[in-house]
């Protein structure tokens, strides 16, 4: 469908002819909303994840620097080789820290998850013995409340 048919059946939707539609421009909006397919990062695991990949990628151009300092024989090899080791630790650190830090907020926030039909199939048992045990309760106070032994009126 090209452009000035999607104008004219916007138009014939309008109510507008073809003069006015010079005068007025088309207005198509620029883009359209579509539902994310996967849920967003909850916030401290988002964090965790920018801050490792930064720590990643400065541990990439220091490894990177090293090689080339010591390709050119500069005196700056040694330092840059020390200090992409302890970027090394820290980056797999920082990696761990976004697992850590995930499995954390599933724990504290709970996780959505969908029981076995054994653990739903427990579940029910569960619920019917408490119905049954809260029917007997009843029936025992209505016993109770129900007066002396014979009593035939409430007078």
């Amino acid at each position: 469908m090209g452009t000035a048919e999607r104008r004219e059946a916007h138009e014939a939707a309008r109510g507008t002819g073809t003069s006015g539609a010079r005068e007025q421009a088309y207005h198509r909006p620029l883009w359209v909303e579509e539902p994310a397919r996967r849920r967003r990062l909850p916030d401290p695991v988002r964090t965790a994840a920018v801050r490792a990949v930064l720590v990643i990628a400065v541990t990439l151009i220091q490894a990177m620097v090293a090689f080339l300092c010591t390709l050119a024989g500069s005196w700056l090899a040694f330092p840059m080789v020390i200090s992409s080791v302890v970027s090394t630790i820290l980056a797999t650190w920082a990696a761990l820290d976004v697992w850590v830090t995930r499995q954390v907020w599933h724990q504290r926030h709970g996780v959505v998850s969908a029981p076995s039909s054994t653990a739903r199939a427990l579940r029910r048992e569960r619920r019917r013995a408490r119905r049954q045990e809260r029917s007997a309760e009843r029936a025992q106070s209505r016993i109770r409340r129900g007066g002396g032994a014979g009593q035939l009126s409430h007078s």
